[in-house]
């Protein structure tokens, strides 16, 4: 049954409690003091930053371990070079192959580490019958499907109210939404949400009118007007899911550990039906959590926060997670993007802890569905990574938090070096064929400068790399075939093997794509081209594939260029690169598959890609999607902003009740949107001549002005219009 969000019971006499109304609690203020990374004043430690149970031996496996390996593949690399006299362009293929072989040689020990620990399996945890302290659980939102956000809000606070502590949990919607037909959508339903839970639900909505500094802008907001109310908060994302088990689990967590400061849960993938996102859902729930084992082990207590699905203490963070600003202009200046990363160093330097809890059940998250929504996200997330060149070397870190930090930036700088790897063995390949030996050099030498490689040696080292860079998915899926309900709820043993191959081979077909994607990400950061922050892409559905076409005809176009250079080279060069010139030749009907809805359902139906949480629905899941649906049905995401404020006297009043207090202006200063806007509405004769006038800036500004939105609400309807002539 639809949700009857249009009308509302309430009396009249509403409309005369604006306090009421803008359903904000008192404000409890914390102050964030931007912080220094070029200095670190040592009077801010709140303690002396020693770590409880510090892993050594297990950093030293990891760490030594990867040194090691990598030793070991350098040497081989130059063995099969140095066959004779290693020019140039050899010694640069060794350079290339020994940074990109430490960080698969790492990854491989990080997971030996991941998996030994998940041979042993964890104690349930049980669930506290008591808290003692106030936590605020905050979702932010910007442009996203209202239906999807208050729908998993309701079920996680429906959840947690089984467990009798809800009276410990306060819950913010926090709004950065920029488009007006989202905002007035979110008050609709936030109202809405209100009615449904009852009057003594603590919910409460907040939508700012400049989105400052982005969502870390939009936390610290909330931390410096309501933070000093709460102990706690739990940071979510616009399509977080936890269940009350892993709400409840973190928040005894942090009240048990005094010197916690910010608790990372692990999120799954659930609710995905492409076959890109149903790829990503098996790969995360196969492979993941042994990759997040290992480095939940090995970082210890100086772990890494991910920006969501998190429980951070929260005058801890006011007092030192306050986002300093970058000198110069974006791509590597200003507002700093991946801010999550910097808060995790920050509240680590002043000598909180940082951890994650792996084995703590009921997080969930979505995934892109497409390879191009990846691409758009990641593009974003490049720029924050790359940003952290200017942050790793700042004051007072600890390794393990400069660690962190490198991580993320190889992880996109792997792209255009495994690129420029490729590259430069085809150069040498070719010189080999191609060039003619210069017998007469002016150093006198018996050979000529003729580069030769040892084959068969080649060979071995390419295997070993190819072995060490999917033994964390073996890893995984050792453990899923041996856990008995894991294996049966994945389809059985055959099916869940035939499912990681399957997986493993499209993955390796789309590496090279999103190679050359990530390099070209990396270039047009390095050049100085600015990604900005758009709202990503969550639900299912296809990409046009004209569209799909524009994206990726020049990867097609390199794909062809290097099959035939490397066929004309030598049929044994064009084999040993066919992973990669397959996969960016077949680019465009791979970004097409991804996409698809029916491609991954198909796969679903056969009991391929299967995970426990798509076997087992989480209860929580189940509610939260029932409840979209009723939401869905409603409409209030598909209307006009305007036309509901116009139509609806009880909201107008409301969304004028949550309005912030108009701002002065500077004696002769003209805000022209303004004038414009308000000149449009003295022109229209109905509301409907206004709505096709206002453009979305003219739009934003009538909604926060309760002068312009008295004159709307005086505009009639154009058949009434009618009707009175």
């Amino acid at each position: 049954m639809a949700i009857p969000l249009d009308t509302v019971t309430a009396p009249i006499a509403l409309l005369a409690q604006p306090a009421e109304l803008a359903a904000l609690p008192p404000e409890a203020p914390l102050r964030m003091p931007v912080q220094s990374l070029s200095t670190f004043p040592r009077s801010a430690v709140r303690k002396p930053i020693r770590p409880r149970s510090t892993p050594w031996l297990t950093r030293l496996f990891v760490f030594g371990g990867a040194i090691a390996l990598t030793g070991w593949g350098a040497f081989e690399m130059y063995k099969v070079v140095s066959v004779s006299v290693v020019t140039p362009l050899q010694w640069a293929l060794v350079a290339l192959f020994t940074v990109n072989f430490s960080w698969i040689a790492l990854a491989f020990t990080s997971a030996i580490v991941g998996f030994l620990s998940l041979l042993r399996r964890p104690r349930p945890r049980g669930l506290p019958s008591s808290l003692s302290t106030r936590t605020a659980v905050v979702m932010p939102v910007y442009n996203e499907a209202t239906a999807r956000v208050f729908a998993s809000l309701q079920s996680m606070i429906e959840d947690i109210a089984t467990t009798g502590l809800l009276q410990h949990f306060d819950f913010f919607i926090l709004s950065d939404s920029t488009q007006p037909n989202a905002w007035i959508a979110e008050e609709r339903a936030f109202y809405a949400l209100r009615e449904r839970m009852g009057p003594s639900a603590r919910i409460f909505y907040r939508h700012r009118k400049r989105n400052t500094g982005r969502k870390a802008g939009n936390i610290e907001d909330f931390v410096t007007r309501w933070g000093g109310a709460y102990d706690h908060m739990l940071v979510l994302d616009a399509d977080s899911l936890m269940t009350s088990a892993c709400i409840v689990g973190l928040t005894a967590a942090m009240e048990a550990d005094p010197d916690s400061g910010i608790i990372q849960s692990l999120p799954l993938i659930i609710n995905r039906n492409t076959l890109f996102a149903r790829l990503q859902q098996f790969a995360a729930k196969i492979y993941g959590p042994v990759i997040a084992t290992g480095l939940a082990v090995w970082s210890g207590r100086e772990g890494n926060y991910w920006g969501h699905n998190a429980i951070i203490r929260t005058r801890a963070f006011a007092d030192h997670c306050g986002m300093p600003t970058l000198s110069g202009k974006p791509p590597f200046g200003g507002h700093i993007m991946s801010h999550d990363f910097v808060e995790a160093a920050l509240i680590r330097r002043a000598g909180w802890s940082v951890y994650m809890l792996p084995d703590l059940q009921g997080s969930y998250e979505e995934s892109p569905p497409s390879l191009i929504d990846l691409a758009t996200r990641d593009r974003r997330w490049c720029q924050g990574n790359l940003q952290h060149v200017r942050v790793v070397g700042a004051a007072g870190l600890t390794w393990p938090t400069r660690q962190h930090f490198t991580t993320g930036i190889m992880s996109y700088l792997a792209s255009p070096l495994w690129l420029a790897q490729l590259l430069v063995g085809v150069m040498l390949v070719l010189q080999t064929r191609y060039v003619r030996p210069e017998y007469f050099t002016r150093e006198f030498s018996l050979f000529p400068t003729w580069p030769r490689f040892d084959a068969e040696r080649a060979l071995m080292l390419f295997g070993v790399t190819m072995a060490i860079l999917i033994a964390p998915k073996i890893f995984g899926l050792i453990l899923a075939l041996i856990r008995g309900d894991e294996r049966r709820l994945s389809g059985g043993g055959f099916r869940l093997t035939v499912s990681a191959l399957f997986e493993i081979l499209m993955s390796a077909l789309m590496a090279p794509i999103l190679m050359l994607i990530q390099s070209g990400a990396v270039v047009q950061i390095i050049f100085g081209r600015d990604t900005g922050w758009n709202p990503q892409r969550r639900d299912d559905g296809s990409i046009p594939f004209r569209d799909i076409v524009r994206r990726h005809r020049w990867h097609v176009l390199f794909g062809l260029f290097v099959g035939v250079s490397a066929f004309m080279i030598a049929p044994s060069l064009a084999g040993w690169m066919s992973p990669t010139i397959l996969g960016l030749l077949l680019a465009i009907p791979i970004s097409y598959a991804s996409g698809q809805l029916s491609l991954g359902l198909a796969l679903k139906r056969a009991g391929l890609l299967l995970t426990r949480e798509e076997t087992q629905p989480p209860a929580i899941a189940g509610r939260a999607n029932a409840l979209m649906r009723e939401l869905e049905e409603s409409g209030f995401d598909d209307a006009n902003g305007v036309e509901a404020i116009h139509a609806d006297p009880l909201l107008r009043a409301r969304h004028e009740a949550m309005l912030p207090a108009a701002e002065g202006r500077r004696r002769g200063e003209i805000d022209r949107d303004r004038v414009l806007a308000q000149a449009k509405i003295g022109d229209a004769e109905t509301i409907e001549d206004l709505m096709a006038w206002l453009d979305n800036r003219e739009t934003m500004v009538v909604l926060h002005d309760r002068a312009l939105l008295g004159l709307l609400a005086g505009l009639p309807r154009r058949e009434t219009a009618i009707a009175a002539e």
